[in-house]
């Protein structure tokens, strides 16, 4: 089977780009005859080395790129297309707030099979917005969510009816282990360690973490607070290092110097693992409450950690049944004393590990990728459906 895929894709560095070359290598393994090629979105501007993978590439806001993607595409000979979607990848907002859908382009110019996998299903969105995602949908002969939630909000939010495939984060398989021989392979041999990780930028909610660490060092002096990762490329062309400036200000006004580490690089696979291992208690303390999908979130449910979360959409569904702890937005007083409950009490950080890595393992990439593989063998050995005409104008 040859398989086209519109994503991100590495060298750039987002999660979408890591969860498609994710999936790319788990479905390879899966299926060595399978011949992935790839239309990799880049940054308007932006000139990279591209991996072997990437057939076409996409400029990022450019309409005519999108247009040109999709007539390659369907002169490859690519038996189906897959496409990891989020709004601001695949089009643009005029002046007045309305959504110019630029994959409407790419998708009137093929005619194979397509499956689209939604990472963003918000709650808000304005009328462009909802007509793009189900112009889309429409087009899709699978389209696919990562919670349960995604489910429901494409029913009420979006007018879909059909039920979409629910298919959750692939994470690695890792089997658990005591943390004390991964601590020493890290040099933290001695401490408890708390672990936030992912792409630095406000949205992630850094400083109320920081806040509390203040009562949780009272409580467990050998604490120390790793922030994984490098600050988001799109916020450091705008901005900068000024949050990360904001956050090492703040440490040191609190006093916290010696208990935070920065680990300030972009993370392999291999190395959030790592880090994870190393881990007592994982903190995602995000501020948006529609977040549907959390990378972090699913590679700590995976690894079997102990988390701790503000209730962002995908957090309150993975982490219910006591599978994690769940606190308040900005509230960095129940973030210590949800950190300090499971510090204190070996008892239930280990039902919290036991419960997120019972959950964690059902997603594990080799399961996402044979249930990926099972679809696409079905549309593709089936007529592909007439494509839907273009009702609806660019801009909704």
């Amino acid at each position: 089977m040859d398989l086209a895929f519109v994503s991100t894709h590495g060298p750039r560095r987002c999660g979408l780009a890591t969860f498609n070359g994710n999936l790319m290598a788990a479905m390879r393994a899966e299926d060595p005859n399978l011949r992935c090629l790839v239309a990799s979105i880049d940054e308007p501007g932006v000139l990279r080395a591209t991996s072997r993978d990437v057939r076409w590439l996409i400029q990022q806001g450019d309409a005519e790129s999108f247009r040109r993607a999709g007539k390659a595409i369907a002169a490859s000979g690519a038996d189906a297309l897959m496409i990891q979607h989020e709004f601001g990848l695949y089009g643009s907002w005029t002046s007045d707030g309305v959504y110019i859908n630029h994959l409407q382009l790419l998708l009137e110019a093929i005619d194979i099979p397509v499956v689209t996998t939604f990472h963003t299903v918000q709650r808000q969105s304005t009328p462009s917005m909802r007509e793009a995602l189900r112009y889309i949908a429409a087009r899709s002969e699978r389209v696919v969510v990562m919670a349960e939630t995604g489910v429901e909000l494409l029913r009420s939010v979006y007018g879909i009816k059909s039920a979409p495939l629910l298919v959750r984060h692939g994470v690695p398989q890792v089997e658990p282990r005591d943390n004390d021989r991964s601590k020493e392979q890290m040099g933290l041999s001695g401490h408890k360690v708390i672990s936030t990780f992912g792409l630095v930028s406000p949205g992630k909610g850094i400083e109320y973490m920081i806040r509390a660490l203040p009562e949780v060092v009272k409580r467990h002096p050998e604490v120390v607070y790793l922030i994984i990762g490098q600050t988001h490329p799109t916020y450091v062309a705008q901005m900068g290092e000024s949050y990360r400036d904001e956050l090492v200000s703040l440490i040191d006004e609190l006093g916290v110097t010696e208990h935070v580490r920065f680990v300030n690089k972009y993370q392999s696979e291999e190395g959030i693992i790592s880090h994870l291992l190393a881990s007592d208690v994982c903190v995602t303390p995000y501020l948006d409450p529609e977040q549907i999908t959390s990378g972090v979130l699913s590679y700590a449910l995976g690894v079997g950690k102990a988390i701790v979360s503000t209730p962002y959409l995908h957090a309150q569904e993975a982490l219910s049944n006591d599978r994690g702890v769940l606190v308040d937005f900005r509230s960095s007083e129940q973030i210590g004393e949800a950190i300090n409950a499971i510090l204190d009490d070996p008892s239930l950080r280990k039902r919290l590990e036991e419960n997120a890595y019972t959950y964690g393992r059902e997603s594990t990439w080799s399961n996402v990728s044979q249930r990926m593989l099972r679809e696409l063998r079905q549309i593709t050995s089936t007529p592909v459906k007439e494509t839907i005409s273009a009702t609806s104008s660019m801009t909704g």
